[in-house]
C-alpha cells in the first residue's frame, strides 16, 4: 500500500474529499470593485474593464507569480480571489510600471479624486499548510487546490482531527 498522495487532475466533478497542497508563504489575495452611484457609467466602467486585462496579462505570463483566480459578480460588487506564489511576486506586480496593473491604479486614483462613485478595496493574506483548513468535497478542482495541487484526502490528517475535533477517518463535524 502506498502513502504517497493521490495528486488530482482533470474536469468534472471529483466524487471524494481533497484538499489542497500548496507551499507555505502562498498568498490568498481578495481585491474588489463596488459600484456607489449606477449611474455614474463613465467612473465605474473603465475600472471594471481594467481587471480582465490584468488577469489575462497574468494568465500569459505564470513567471509573473499568479497561480490562478476565481471572480464573482453580486449586484453592484465583484470579487476576484488570486491566488500567488508569494507576498513577493504580488507587490513586484503592484509596483511593476511596464504591468497592467500600476497605469490602472494611478487613472483610478486621478478619477478617486473628484468621484465617489466606484470603490476598490483588496486584503491579502499569507498562508501556511499548518494554519490552514482547505477541503473539498464533490466538487469540480476549485481555489487554492485548483490554483496549485489538489490531494485526495483518505484521513485527515493528525492536527486537523486536533483542530477541529474531528473523527480520525474524517467523518466529524470538520469534514466539510
Amino acid at each position: 500500500m502506498s502513502h504517497e498522495p493521490r495528486v488530482l487532475s482533470g474536469p468534472g466533478v471529483q466524487p471524494y474529499r481533497f484538499r489542497a497542497d500548496f507551499p507555505p508563504g502562498t498568498v490568498v489575495f481578495l481585491i474588489g470593485m463596488r459600484v456607489n452611484e449606477l449611474r455614474r457609467i463613465d467612473q465605474w466602467l473603465p475600472v471594471a474593464r481594467a481587471m480582465p486585462k490584468m488577469i489575462r496579462e497574468l494568465m500569459q505570463q505564470p513567471e509573473l507569480g499568479m497561480l490562478g483566480a476565481e471572480n464573482w459578480v453580486r449586484w453592484r460588487q465583484t470579487l476576484a480571489v488570486q491566488y500567488w506564489r508569494d507576498m513577493d511576486h504580488l507587490m513586484r506586480y503592484a509596483t511593476d510600471r511596464d504591468s497592467e496593473h500600476l497605469p490602472a491604479w494611478a487613472e483610478f486614483n486621478r478619477r478617486a479624486r473628484s468621484s465617489h462613485a466606484v470603490g476598490i478595496w483588496h486584503e491579502a493574506y499569507e498562508v501556511h499548510p499548518e494554519t490552514s483548513h482547505i477541503i473539498y468535497r464533490d466538487m469540480p478542482l476549485f481555489g487554492m487546490g485548483k490554483s496549485t495541487a489538489a490531494v485526495r484526502v483518505e484521513h485527515l490528517p493528525p492536527q486537523a482531527v486536533k483542530r477541529r475535533g474531528a473523527a480520525p477517518d474524517g467523518d466529524g463535524a470538520a469534514a466539510g
